[in-house]
């Protein structure tokens, strides 16, 4: 029987396939990962572009233990939103971390719509808006 396992000082090459596999999934998203004791991994558009990886949130994720989503402060995704989840052993105990860039978290749907309101006064000044010549009934 095979078996994969994953450790507290599991290397970037341990995660590699994992995470490989999950950057797969997830249609190429940035991902990266990290065992609670080594340095871990970061791979953008099918390839690894770090094998000593220690991003803050990963880090963060690990020390605290539970799913973060953040836009980091430092890093190559500073200013991304990214979400960061733990590895936990049989006991709950984070032995690592796996994030991926949140594609969610880039649209803040109550922002968009504070945004819309404001372009539409801009745009048309008034109530209706758009003007009624300009409405989609009008072009029919």
């Amino acid at each position: 029987m095979h078996r994969y396992t994953i450790a507290r000082d599991s290397s970037a090459d341990d995660l590699e396939p994992i995470l490989m596999t999950i950057h797969s999934i997830l249609s190429g998203l940035p991902m990266t990962a990290k065992s609670a004791d080594k340095p871990g991994i970061r791979i953008e558009e099918g390839k690894v572009i770090d094998r000593a990886y220690n991003g803050p949130v990963l880090e963060e994720a690990v020390a605290m233990n539970h799913l973060i989503k953040k836009r980091p402060t430092e890093g190559p995704y500073k200013g991304i939103p990214v979400v960061v989840a733990p590895i936990r052993d049989n006991e709950g105990e984070a032995i690592g971390a796996i994030g991926v860039v949140d594609i969610t978290g880039i649209f803040d749907l109550a922002t968009l719509m504070e945004h819309q309101s404001f372009i539409l006064r801009q745009v048309c000044g008034a109530d209706p808006c758009p003007i009624v010549t300009e409405q989609s009934s009008a072009k029919r």
